[in-house]
């Protein structure tokens, strides 16, 4: 059993608020899984953190933050022209065909690439209403310790987070609603039978797998629209819209506050 002075260190530390309940986890570690257990026994179940919350508080809210937050990108995306009028995520010609479709549009075959261009759109956009359970499903997964480090991580902790246990199942599950999107308007087959032909003569080869491309695109865009959420619910007071996320993010935010004067 660790001595009483070691246990007086570990709940003076605790009681210090959220940061400094992380170095207390970290002399935890630091002694052995056995006497580690000892010592979580001896303390209080409802450990201070931020704003008194316990650490399962913080995490119950910021889970609830992701699963809002995360769901309000996915429903954004995924409605009509969710990519097609977003300035910022709208999916083009990739850099190097863009040479390809201008030559294309001199000679009049404009409205095929415009065709081309709303297909892959309409790929991402129907291929978006399969992100939220896929986010949720992460949510489900993550740990207390994952939560602690999100809240105190930097303000695209939870974003990188989610690039990272997500980026898999989302690229599984958006390319059959891109490839099927992009078969009605024929789009795959005239891109790879152009690509084809232009790959033969070209030093720099197109991809000639337009699936593959509009994919990888429609990921990177929902997770910057998670991002988006993201700094919202960080920064802005309005969007914590129950009172759980109130007290979190207020908590995190005065602590933050606090700590750098």
């Amino acid at each position: 059993m660790p001595s009483l002075t070691f246990m007086n260190v570990i709940q003076s530390i605790m009681k210090q608020g959220f940061f400094a309940c992380i170095a207390a986890a970290l002399l935890l570690t630091s002694t052995g899984c056995e006497t580690s257990q000892q010592i979580l026994n001896n303390l209080p179940s409802n450990l201070p953190t931020a704003g008194g919350l316990s650490s399962a508080q913080i995490a119950a809210g910021l889970k609830e933050a992701l699963t809002i937050g995360t769901q309000n990108s996915a429903n954004k995306l995924s409605a009509a022209n969710g990519f097609f009028a977003n300035a910022a995520l709208k999916i083009l010609m990739p850099p190097e065909a863009q040479k390809v479709e201008s030559t294309l549009r001199n000679v009049g075959l404009g409205s095929v690439v415009d065709k081309a261009i709303l297909s892959m759109n309409r790929g991402a956009e129907e291929a978006a209403k399969s992100a939220a359970p896929i986010f949720v499903n992460a949510i489900k997964q993550m740990t207390i310790t994952d939560a602690l480090g999100i809240l105190k991580g930097g303000n695209s902790a939870a974003t990188n987070y989610f690039k990272d246990k997500t980026t898999a199942a989302l690229t599984s599950a958006f390319k059959p609603a891109i490839s099927d999107a992009l078969k009605k308007v024929d789009a795959t087959k005239y891109w790879s039978d152009l690509f084809t032909v232009y790959n033969k003569f070209s030093s720099t080869p197109v991809n000639t797998d337009l699936t593959a491309y509009v994919t990888e695109k429609a990921v990177a865009g929902i997770f910057q629209e998670v991002a988006l959420e993201e700094q919202k619910i960080r920064q802005d007071p309005a969007a914590r819209v129950t009172d759980l996320l109130k007290t979190v993010f207020g908590s995190a935010q005065a602590q933050s506050q606090t700590q750098k004067k």
